[in-house]
C-alpha cells in the first residue's frame, strides 16, 4: 500500500509541474484534461498527507507517554488516543478515495426531461422536475443553459434539454436518469382524484469531438422555419435545424436560437452526447444482459423514484430510501437523496474491492 501511495504522490507532483509547462499551457485540450485530473487527485493527496501526519502524531505521543509519568503521561495518552482515532477515520476515507474515479467526473452534463404517461399532467410534472433541478443547480453553484425547450399547451413541457456545468455536477446528477413517477391530484382533474403520471429524465455527459468522431456522410441535415414565440425571425427565416444520424436513426431538432449556425452547433452537441451514451450502453449490454435502458418506456409501473404529494413523500426505489420532505426536495433540497445514493454506490464498490 505504501508504494502505491508513494506512486500516486509522484504522479501528482509530475502533474502539478506539467500544468506550468509551455507544452500543456499551449494545448487547451491537454490543459483541460490535466486540470481535471489534478482536481480529482487533490482530495486523495490531502488525505494521504493528513494520514501520514496523524500516524506521526500518534507515534510521537506514544513515545512521550513512555518517557513521562503522572498527569503528563495521561495527557500524552489522550493525545495518542485522539491521533489513533484520526488515523482510523482517515484510513476509512482513504479507502473511498482510492476507488476508481468515474471517468465522467468533472464533465458538463446534458439533461433531457420529457413528459411521459399521463397526458398533460405528465407535462406539468416534467415542468416541476425542471424547476427542481434548476433550483438544485443554483444551490450547488452550477450554471444551467437551456439548449431546447418545447412547452405544452397548459404550461407544462413536452421536452427540455439542459446543459449543466459544475465540477461535481456529473457526480451528483448521474443518479437522476430514469422514469420519475408522481402521485397527486392534478390541476386537470375536476373530481379531486389522485392520479399517477410519469416523466423521464436522461443524463449524459457533454461529449467533445475528441470523445466521438462523427462522419459527415452519416448525417442528414434539414433546415426549416421556426415556430412559436421568438421574435420577428420566427416563420421568416430558415433558422431551425433538424439533424438525423442515419446509422442509428437518432434525430435532434433545435430552433430556440436566432441563427441557423447556433441551432446547428447546439444540435450537434446534443447528438454527440446521445451517440456517446448509446455507445456506452451498448458496451454495458455486452457485459451485462440484465442492463435496462435508462429511461425505459416511461410507463407508470417503471420508476426509479416516486413523488407522493398527499404524504409529502419522496421515495427512491433503487435503494429503498424515503424522505418525508417532498416540498423541500422540489425546491432544490435534493442532497439527502443524492447523498444516500452516493453512499450506496460507495458501499457496493468497497464490497466489490474486498
Amino acid at each position: 500500500m505504501n508504494s502505491r501511495l508513494e506512486s500516486i504522490e509522484r504522479d501528482y507532483t509530475e502533474l502539478e509541474v506539467s500544468l506550468g509547462s509551455p507544452e500543456v499551457l499551449g494545448d487547451q485540450n491537454r490543459l483541460r484534461e490535466a486540470s481535471r485530473k489534478y482536481k480529482q487527485l487533490t482530495p486523495l493527496i490531502e488525505c494521504i498527507r493528513s494520514l501520514r501526519d496523524a500516524k506521526g502524531d500518534a507515534e510521537a505521543a506514544k513515545e512521550l507517554m513512555i518517557e513521562t509519568s503522572g498527569d503528563e503521561r495521561e495527557s500524552f495518552r489522550a493525545e495518542a488516543a485522539a491521533a489513533e482515532a484520526r488515523v482510523e477515520e482517515l484510513e476509512a476515507r482513504l479507502q473511498v478515495l482510492l476507488l476508481p474515479p468515474d471517468v465522467n467526473d468533472g464533465k458538463p452534463v446534458i439533461m433531457e426531461i420529457r413528459g411521459a404517461e399521463g397526458g398533460e399532467e405528465a407535462n406539468l410534472f416534467a415542468r416541476d422536475l425542471l424547476e427542481m433541478y434548476v433550483a438544485y443547480a443554483s444551490k450547488r453553484g452550477w450554471s444551467v443553459e437551456t439548449l431546447q425547450l418545447d412547452n405544452s399547451e397548459m404550461g407544462g413541457i413536452n421536452q427540455v434539454t439542459l446543459l449543466v456545468k459544475g465540477d461535481d455536477a456529473w457526480s451528483h446528477l448521474k443518479f437522476e436518469g430514469g422514469p420519475h413517477r408522481v402521485q397527486r391530484v392534478p390541476a386537470t382533474e375536476a373530481q379531486g382524484r389522485i392520479h399517477t403520471s410519469s416523466a423521464t429524465v436522461a443524463i449524459m455527459v457533454e461529449a467533445e469531438e475528441l470523445d466521438l468522431e462523427i462522419n459527415d456522410n452519416d448525417l442528414s441535415i434539414d433546415v426549416y422555419r421556426a415556430s412559436g414565440a421568438g421574435g420577428q425571425h420566427v416563420n421568416t427565416t430558415d433558422s431551425a435545424v433538424r439533424i438525423t444520424h442515419k446509422p442509428t436513426g437518432l434525430v435532434v431538432a433545435m430552433q430556440d436560437e436566432r441563427s441557423q449556425l447556433q441551432n446547428k452547433l447546439r444540435a450537434m452537441t446534443v447528438l454527440r452526447s446521445r451517440l456517446l451514451k448509446l455507445r456506452e450502453e451498448e458496451q454495458e449490454a455486452k457485459a451485462s444482459a440484465e442492463r435496462r435502458a435508462q429511461i425505459g418506456g416511461g410507463g407508470r409501473g417503471e420508476k426509479i423514484r416516486t413523488y407522493n404529494y398527499k404524504e409529502n413523500r419522496i421515495t427512491d426505489h433503487r435503494i429503498g430510501f424515503t424522505l418525508y420532505q417532498l416540498q423541500a426536495a422540489l425546491g432544490g433540497e435534493l442532497d439527502p437523496v443524492i447523498d444516500a445514493l452516493s453512499a450506496d454506490l460507495r458501499a457496493r464498490q468497497l464490497a466489490n474491492n474486498e
